[in-house]
């Protein structure tokens, strides 16, 4: 039997400004992930970073992030840029996604 993963909570840190990360924290686990990005324009953001601390690793922490950039994407009609080789590789695994990924 597979065990249940745990919850994953994502903050947007943003000060309003031309860059801005989400947070992914895990309960019990001090260490963060994050996605980074820059905004370009109103109408575009950059993902630049992902990174997940290994005591995260296989946890869809990486994935949920990328996740919730696509939703906010969706929700406030930005497009996304993927530089960050991660994120380029989830958008690969999700087509469904090309309504908001470049």
């Amino acid at each position: 039997m597979s065990e249940a993963r745990p919850a994953i909570s994502i903050d947007l840190e943003d000060d309003g400004g031309s860059k801005g990360r989400y947070v992914a924290r895990v309960a019990g686990n001090d260490d963060p992930g994050e996605l980074t990005f820059s905004r370009a324009s109103a109408a575009l953001v950059i993902v630049d970073h992902t990174g997940v601390p290994d005591s995260l690793r296989g946890l869809g922490v990486g994935a949920a992030l990328a996740a919730r950039v696509v939703a906010d994407a969706r929700e406030q009609g930005f497009r996304i840029v993927p530089l960050c080789p991660f994120f380029k590789a989830q958008a690969a695994k999700h087509p469904e996604w090309k309504d908001v990924v470049q």
